[in-house]
């Protein structure tokens, strides 16, 4: 199975660059993943223009056949054991698994027709610097879990 975080706008911080630069790395050897950045250069400081033009570059990268789940503060929230028994599901319906990370007002009404589902971190509310390496971590772990490797001490 294929996974791709898409994600909008670059990470300033550097530990959550090189965090999210390990975590990456250490995923490659479980699956096949992509990290899509996409920089909107959005005219508009209106929110809902942002979010428009922000909806638009990510439907362009999204084929018929992706499975898309948005990072999102209304998804459903998963242990990180149960994470793990999900993501294995995936890997037995889907070929390209689509983790999407939204801007800093959100998604447009567009990416919310188009997903499959919705996932939260955390009822806590996390800086756009962040989410990615929060992510990668327990993606890694997921995938620790399902291997049984010593990461995970659950």
């Amino acid at each position: 199975m294929k996974i791709s975080l898409i994600r909008i706008g670059k990470l300033h911080l550097k530990f959550a660059q090189d965090g999210y630069a390990e975590y990456v790395k250490r995923l490659h050897h479980y699956a096949k993943f992509v990290d899509e950045l996409l920089v909107v250069n959005s005219k508009s400081i209106e929110p809902t223009a942002i979010k428009k033009a922000e909806s638009e570059a990510i439907l362009k990268k999204l084929q018929a056949g992706d499975t898309v789940i948005l990072l999102d503060a209304f998804g459903k929230a998963y242990s990180s054991e149960k994470f793990a028994e999900y993501l294995e599901q995936m890997q037995m319906k889907t070929q390209h698994l689509v983790f999407v990370i939204g801007g800093a007002y959100g998604f447009d009404e567009a990416i919310y027709a188009r997903a499959n589902g919705k996932l939260s971190l955390s009822d806590f509310t996390y800086s756009h610097q962040l989410v990615p390496l929060i992510f990668g971590e327990q993606l890694y772990r997921a995938f620790t879990i399902i291997k049984g490797e010593k990461y995970h001490h659950g």
